[in-house]
């Protein structure tokens, strides 16, 4: 049964809806329903994104035809010839509707800050001149490790205005983990927060920025960027400014808006690193315009005047896609700190003070509030808010049913499930169509998605390899530093030629979702037999003992078996008794051979520093490997407990 079904006026008043009768218009004949909408918007890419170009009014300065040329998906070019900035997308929506105020900050001291757009413009325009004196031009690097404030913003629409290239990271990274994804690029310019606050603690990181200028040759400026509260720390160097010095007295001009490619490098992001050093994965400013816009606008109807905050830091492509909301003449409603400082409600007063539409958050937020018994919609009102978007790891039946019950009953509930690697989503949200717990609503619009068994053959049912056979147009230019695009096409193409191997593993559903089972590359696989590790965390839901847990595969000779690590609320403890309730629920929920071999408590899981639980390096240390690269781990201390905890039991 659908846990919510969208109201007939508010399916009539969707973005979706006037997309799907633009369409139907041009295409002579009715599609019916998403299903249709979404076969036709595969059937030709290219016509697809012609038509939600002219449809969302997105202004190129030349519009470039064909749309997409190429024969292989590593190496596809899109609107050649054609020209536009995403700086001015942003800044400058269409339809002259944009909410008056573009960016409202906020940080732990309940500090708010906000930016109307024409102020906003100016700040860009500062900027801009700012970089120019120190030299950078059309494709340089700049580079911030910056917290989520104003700052952040107008350093990446000036670069994106005058066609350098930005990059960033959150303080929160240590100065070796900055330095493996930022020295990749050879930034000429780099912006650095000199200290920030989380969970009610100052961290200093004026240290950090010191570091990374002295061991990257490339910087000649560094910029100490504003501390809420606090003065700008004392320059020690002659290429050292603080913001306000380095933006200077300029004031009156407008900004520059350089027409450039659709293909121009707009960022870099990096992977996680887990397996070796970040890639650094080089984004086209058309595609993740086009893209965002997209997503959005139809997939999560985003309107002019919307109020929208996502929980994210720099170090997350989600700031990133939260930046695009400009685009829709939205709000940004910027958040850096805790979102449990001074307690769980913290977001949530915001949210109901500022009245936002649209909030978005890691699943792990969500389910950390249901295990601590938060009731935000008991608490505030929520009136305004009509989407709750969740991602960064499946969200479970639980927090789909936390949500409706203790956050607010009518409300959009959009799991969605991309990546660093596309900066978007190949799944996502559907406002037109019922929500069902566990599921995301349906693959994206122009995203030709199936599911590959490993021969590399379509599976019929059951989970498999999620491949995308469609060009997108936020697919990367490619790696940093890989002119020849091998190690691209190594990551993505080589698997199943052909095709995009992004390495979840998922399955369809009856309903027509899209269940996400985790990474493939951490499947389990006792006695040949292939299991997602989401298939056993689901059945502990029914445990109230269990906060989180981490399934992985311990090597036998020639098989392996399950060893199950559990987080437990703060007062419980691992027993005979709760062992054995543990494995009676993975049973009946599963089957036998999802029960594990071995059941141990730690005090928490290793992470990344966007929030994500890193079951390869849990793997690692389970199998008597240490895990490498702890300085992408947020909490690296933890690899030891999880050692002598695996060393007691083996």
């Amino acid at each position: 049964m659908a846990r919510w079904t969208p109201a007939p006026d508010r399916i009539a008043r969707a973005s979706m809806t006037d997309f799907a009768t633009f369409v139907e218009a041009r295409a002579g004949s009715a599609l019916g329903d998403y299903d249709a909408l979404h076969a036709w918007s595969v059937a030709d890419v290219g016509r697809f994104w012609r038509t939600y170009v002219e449809w969302a009014g997105i202004e190129f300065d030349r519009p470039g035809h064909p749309v997409v040329t190429g024969d292989a998906l590593h190496a596809m070019r899109w609107f050649e010839g054609g020209a536009l900035n995403y700086a001015r997308a942003l800044l400058r929506p269409p339809g002259g509707t944009a909410a008056a105020e573009a960016l409202v900050a906020f940080d732990e001291s309940g500090g708010r800050r906000a930016l109307g757009r024409e102020e906003l413009e100016r700040e860009v325009a500062r900027a801009q001149r700012a970089l120019e004196r120190d030299g950078v031009v059309e494709g340089d690097r700049v580079a911030a490790v910056a917290a989520n404030g104003v700052e952040a913003v107008v350093l990446l629409l000036a670069c994106a205005g005058i066609g350098a290239v930005f990059t960033s990271c959150s303080p929160d990274f240590g100065p070796e983990a900055a330095h493996a994804r930022l020295a990749q690029v050879t930034p000429k310019v780099l912006a650095v927060s000199p200290a920030y606050r989380y969970g009610g603690r100052r961290f200093d990181t004026l240290e950090t920025g010191r570091y990374l200028a002295r061991s990257m040759p490339s910087v000649t400026r560094l910029v100490w960027l504003p501390v809420p509260g606090e003065d700008a720390p004392a320059v020690a160097a002659e290429r050292e400014r603080s913001w306000d010095a380095w933006l200077g007295d300029d004031e009156g001009q407008a900004p520059t808006f350089r027409s450039l490619p659709f293909d121009h490098p707009l960022y870099v992001l990096y992977s996680s690193g887990t397996t070796g050093r970040p890639k650094a994965i080089v984004h086209r400013a058309g595609g993740a315009l086009l893209t965002h816009h997209k997503e959005h606008r139809l997939h999560l109807d985003v309107r002019p005047g919307d109020r929208v905050l996502y929980f994210t830091t720099l170090g997350w492509m989600m700031w990133n896609w939260l930046v695009s909301a400009l685009a829709q003449g939205a709000t940004l409603l910027l958040y850096d700190g805790s979102p449990v400082w001074p307690d769980d409600l913290a977001l949530w007063r915001i949210l109901a003070d500022e009245q936002a539409t649209l909030f978005g958050t890691g699943a792990r937020y969500l389910h950390g509030l249901e295990a601590a018994g938060a009731r935000p919609g008991e608490a505030v009102r929520l009136d305004a808010l009509r989407s709750v978007v969740s991602t960064g790891s499946p969200l479970s039946p639980s927090g789909f049913r936390y949500v409706y019950e203790h956050v607010k009953a009518d409300v959009h509930l959009a799991s969605i499930s991309g990546g660093t690697d596309i900066v978007g989503c190949f799944m996502l949200g559907v406002p037109t169509l019922p929500v069902y717990d566990a599921q995301i609503q349906r693959p994206g619009l122009g995203v030709d998605l199936d599911v590959f068994g490993d021969d590399g053959r379509p599976v019929a049912s059951g989970s498999g390899e999620l491949i995308c056979r469609s060009p997108l147009p936020s697919m990367p230019l490619g790696f940093w530093g890989d002119p020849d695009a091998e190690r691209y096409r190594a990551a993505y193409f080589e698997r199943f030629p052909g095709v995009w191997w992004h390495g979840d593993l998922i399955a369809r559903t009856p309903e027509g979702g899209v269940a996400v089972y985790g990474r493939s590359d951490a499947t389990l696989n006792p006695g040949g037999v292939r299991i997602g590790t989401a298939e056993i965390y689901r059945p502990l839901e029914s445990l109230p003992e269990v906060v989180e847990a981490c399934a992985v595969g311990r090597r036998t000779g020639s098989d392996e078996e399950i060893w199950l690590l559990l987080v437990l609320r703060e007062e419980e403890v691992l027993d005979d008794d709760l062992i054995g309730r543990v494995r009676a629920a993975i049973r009946q929920g599963a089957s036998p051979r999802h029960v594990p071999r071995r059941v141990l408590q730690v005090r928490e899981l290793p992470r990344t520093r966007s929030g994500k639980p890193m079951e390869i390096a849990v793997r690692a240390i389970v199998n008597g490997a240490g895990p490498t690269n702890l300085e992408v781990m947020a909490n690296p201390e933890v690899c030891a407990e999880i050692a002598a905890r695996v060393a007691a039991l083996s």
